[in-house]
Formats: C-alpha cells, sequence, structure tokens
C-alpha cells in the first residue's frame, strides 16, 4: 500500500468521523430543544 493512498484513506476516515460527531451534536441539540419546550 503506498503512503498517499494510506494518507487518503485517514483523511477519509477522520472526514467520516467529523460528520457523524456533527449529526450527533446536532441531534442532541434538537432533543434538548423538544425537552426545554421548543418546536421547530
Amino acid at each position: 500500500m503506498k503512503q498517499t493512498a494510506k494518507r487518503v484513506m485517514w483523511m477519509v476516515i477522520l472526514w467520516g468521523a467529523s460528520v457523524l460527531a456533527l449529526a450527533a451534536i446536532g441531534m442532541g441539540f434538537r432533543l434538548l430543544m423538544t425537552a426545554a419546550g421548543f418546536k421547530s
């Protein structure tokens, strides 16, 4: 496996993890807003 391929794979993994983290934070905020009584 080439060094560049390994680097690209790491970037894809980190990007996916950040996207999942942002989605989880968004869901958490939505749950908190709903619990506080705010409706979108």
